[in-house]
């Protein structure tokens, strides 16, 4: 049912004003208590059954969820939790609200089952994102999602005042977070994936560590994990630097991968089938120069169950799309984790 509907509906109209259509959607009823139990109790059961997967030292309801990018500004997450989504990774989300790039900014691929875009960050700040999540976290529903929170900067910032931003973030976002994210490999923010460097990317991430620290302290809540998300269009010897980072730093992990500039379709990054391969080697490159404890988050061009375990078998501990979801539907989720779950 769903392949017609895309077909004859949402493949006809434009890709971003289908995603507000869909996004409202979901943010309605997940709103909305007994609509949301009763799909959540019917599409995905395993999310209050069952062990899970320990990661961070902690029960996650199973090992796919939502990357970010769909779920912009924290306002769907319980709706994307009742899909059967194990996790949900909401933003890019910057220190300030930015329209983001002109339009259009989001092409669909269909042939390829792929999506271009080249949004921009763009979100309402993380003033209102941490009002969301506050509300999310102040009921026992909300409390029990986990969720992740991806940061960016914005746009207007220089690059040398780029560690203070993206620390106003997570000073604000930390204490709702089960983990955060350092996005520096979008490709449509002017000069972002130059902070993948190396000596750029240090003080960023110190300067979130201390921020997500003091903020956690002040609410009694415990470290958050931070993570670093990086693009697979860097080199082997690049990914094997930002490993070798993420250890002297102590951080949790690597979030492996952002969409890819390697294409010639036209403007904005590509997401969906064509990122697979890569994705699934820049995970054995992390996985081969990380410590056993760190964390990877696999993502980049999964569209099935048996996509989401060649990461798994790669090195990941936990996998992620958002393409996929637009071209196979609200039943996508509930699919792979029941199959990776062994249901």
């Amino acid at each position: 049912m769903y392949q017609q509907i895309f077909k004859h509906v949402f493949s006809k109209m434009d890709p971003e004003k289908a995603h507000h259509l869909v996004h409202t959607g979901i943010t309605v009823v997940g709103r909305t208590p007994i609509l949301a139990g009763v799909i959540e109790g019917a599409f995905a059961p395993y999310l209050t059954r069952g062990e899970g997967v320990r990661v961070f030292g902690r029960r996650v309801p199973a090992p796919f969820g939502l990357a970010g990018g769909f779920d912009k500004d924290a306002k769907a997450v319980r709706g994307l939790n009742m899909l059967g989504f194990g996790f949900v990774e909401i933003g890019t989300i910057t220190a300030q609200a930015q329209p983001g790039n002109e339009k259009p900014r989001m092409w669909r691929e269909i042939e390829m089952q792929a999506l271009r875009n080249r949004m921009g960050f763009n979100n309402e700040g993380a003033d209102v994102a941490a009002a969301q999540l506050h509300r999310l976290r102040s009921t026992p529903k909300g409390r029990s999602i986990f969720v992740g929170v991806n940061i960016g900067k914005t746009k207007l910032t220089p690059a040398e005042e780029a560690a203070e931003d993206y620390a106003y973030s997570a000073r604000l976002l930390a204490p709702y977070a089960d983990y955060l994210v350092v996005n520096v490999s979008s490709p449509n923010t002017p000069g972002l994936r130059d902070l993948q460097n190396v000596d750029a990317l240090r003080p960023i991430l110190s300067a979130v560590r201390e921020a997500a620290d003091a903020a956690t302290d002040a609410v009694n809540k415990a470290r958050v994990p931070l993570l670093v998300k990086i693009a697979p269009d860097l080199a082997d010897d690049d990914v094997r630097a930002v490993a070798q980072l993420a250890k002297e730093l102590g951080l949790a992990g690597v979030g492996a991968v952002n969409t890819t500039i390697n294409h010639e379709l036209g403007p904005g990054g590509l997401s969906g089938k064509p990122e697979l391969e890569r994705g699934l080697e820049v995970v054995r490159i992390l996985r081969q120069n990380l410590n056993p404890e760190h964390v990877i988050i696999g993502s980049g061009g999964i569209s099935t169950a048996q996509d989401a375990r060649r990461y798994l078998d790669a090195g990941a501990n936990l996998v992620q799309g958002y393409t996929g979801f637009i071209y196979n539907g609200p039943l996508w989720a509930r699919k792979i984790n029941r199959a990776l779950l062994g249901l």
